[in-house]
């Protein structure tokens, strides 16, 4: 078992900038590749951000690529979604998850989730 628990959220203007924070409390935190995945009202919750065990790899979708970045660091049983140039169509619910093995960007891949993190962007 994985508990997450994500911090970070808020209301920010358009342009501005947020960092979102996922503590892992568990199962050997370095084994799990992590994603960041967002919710948005009346949406599905569609893929955002992944990174792989060794933080050597990173996916990132289209929507978000050069504006966000996701990040680790094993040694706090952390990883990071840092997102500048904030729209509103960012505004969304914001759930880190964790897969045991390869990196995905594939929501039904991760089996580990944290309640969610409310960010809204304001124009």
């Amino acid at each position: 078992q994985v508990q997450l628990v994500e911090s970070g959220g808020g209301l920010v203007q358009a342009g501005g900038s947020l960092r979102l924070s996922c503590a892992a409390a568990g199962r050997t935190f370095s084994s799990y590749a992590m994603g960041w995945f967002r919710q948005a009202p009346g949406k599905e919750r569609e893929f955002v951000a992944a990174i792989s065990w060794s933080g050597g790899t990173t996916y990132y979708s289209d929507s978000v690529k050069g504006r966000f970045t996701i990040s680790r660091d094993n040694a706090k049983n952390t990883v990071y979604l840092q997102m500048n140039s904030l729209k509103p169509e960012d505004t969304a619910v914001y759930y880190c998850a964790a897969r045991f093995g390869e990196v995905t960007t594939t929501k039904y891949d991760y089996a580990y989730w944290g309640q969610g993190t409310q960010v809204t962007v304001s124009s």
